[in-house]
């Protein structure tokens, strides 16, 4: 058996605005504290022993004088709080142009650039809005013009919506491919694909969603593991991220409960390598949504798999739990927001102390490199391996 390490990222708990954060209109934000102020307090017990509570100040979540994890925060050295910097970050690419966002819808270049280039005859949507609420609102005109639903939200993302009987699965994708092309031009995230059934009052969208995300523009850690012969599994969107590339074993997941399990699995199977999982309930369901019961609820619920994941380590795993940016549930608007992000790391070679506040995130993915015992060349980050 050898060396593993797996990665854990809570999809939007940020622990606190960053001194940058008035320039995001984030100021004030802070998703783990208000979220546990909003609900009265939350019960995290294993992330506690952990030092979670050492992190920031969370009601429920008390400081413990003997945590069990090295603890700290990470400041974010890209411009930009989106799902994908975040996660290029840590594996050693910092975004200096932040990827744009559309709360207003796309401009008329764009949506014309796409008419033209698929031939569709018209769009519907194009605003920043919740991809369940759209499809209700919009289903039924889209089923009798056949016009794809465009829209997107508080990522860098093109979405189009489709009901399967009206846009053939292939055909949307098709168009999804047509978008991205567009999109590079742009510096768009991701396209994705959005397929839907049933009937009106009762729309629902399907497994069959599909991403086309931007390739990242440089090396990244995942790239010189791969080349290193350090397998690398991911579960969830992390292949979606990273244009499937670095990610030779790629398990997509529907929710946190799955991830977990799935997660559970890999423990089993994988003898050594990395286990990167991004668990995106927090985010997509909660933070987004202005839910913070539900985000609450969630994070509870983490705590409860956590323990049971604990219990399966090796003695040479190390665990490593972070978030990509924040999504404060009590925050005005629906964007993420501009936030420190916690980081948790233990295992048994692990000596467990306050490792402070780390300047960028990419410290993660030169630690990984660390671990393995493989060089670092030009990544940006200091080890705390």
């Amino acid at each position: 058996m050898g060396k593993r390490v797996i990665l854990i990222i809570l999809d939007s708990a940020g622990v606190g605005a960053m001194p940058d954060a008035g320039k995001y209109g984030d100021k004030g934000a802070n998703t783990f504290k208000n979220t546990a102020d909003a609900v009265g307090g939350l019960s995290l017990p294993n992330l506690r022993k952990l030092g979670m509570g050492n992190i920031v100040d969370i009601k429920g979540v008390n400081p413990v004088s003997d945590p069990q994890a090295m603890y700290g925060k990470m400041a974010e050295a890209s411009n930009s709080k989106d799902t994908m910097a975040g996660h290029w970050e840590m594996m050693g690419l910092i975004t200096e142009i932040p990827f744009p966002l559309y709360p207003d819808g796309f401009p008329d270049e764009i949506i014309n650039s796409f008419m033209k280039v698929t031939g569709v005859r018209g769009i519907l949507g194009n605003r920043a809005e919740s991809g369940t609420k759209i499809i209700k609102e919009l289903g039924e005109e889209h089923i009798k013009t056949s016009f794809p639903i465009v829209y997107t939200s508080g990522d860098s993302v093109f979405q189009i919506a489709a009901h399967e009987d009206v846009i053939p699965l292939k055909t949307l994708y098709d168009l999804c491919e047509s978008a991205r092309d567009i999109c590079d031009k742009y510096n768009i995230g991701r396209v994705i694909a959005r397929p839907f059934t049933g009937e009106e009052g009762n729309f629902k969208r399907t497994a069959d969603r599909k991403d086309y995300p931007m390739v990242p523009p440089g090396k990244t850690v995942l790239d010189i593991l791969e080349e290193n012969n350090v397998p690398v599994t991911g579960i969830g969107k992390i292949e979606d991220i990273f244009a499937r590339r670095g990610v030779p074993r790629a398990i997509h997941t529907k929710n946190n409960s799955e991830g977990m399990k799935v997660l559970s699995d890999e423990l089993l199977r994988a003898e050594k390598g990395l286990i990167f999982i991004n668990l995106v309930d927090f985010d997509m369901l909660y933070g987004h949504r202005r839910d913070p019961n539900g985000y609450a609820g969630a994070l509870e619920e983490f705590d409860r798999g956590l323990g049971e994941f604990i219990n399966k380590l090796r003695k040479d795993d190390i665990v490593m739990i972070t978030a990509d940016h924040g999504c404060d549930p009590t925050f005005k608007g629906t964007d993420h927001t501009r936030e420190y992000v916690p980081l948790l790391v233990f295992g048994e070679k692990i000596l467990p102390g306050n490792m402070g506040i780390r300047k960028t995130f990419s410290d993660i993915g030169i630690s990984i490199l660390n671990y393995f015992e493989i060089g670092a060349g030009n990544f940006p980050g200091n080890s705390f391996i």
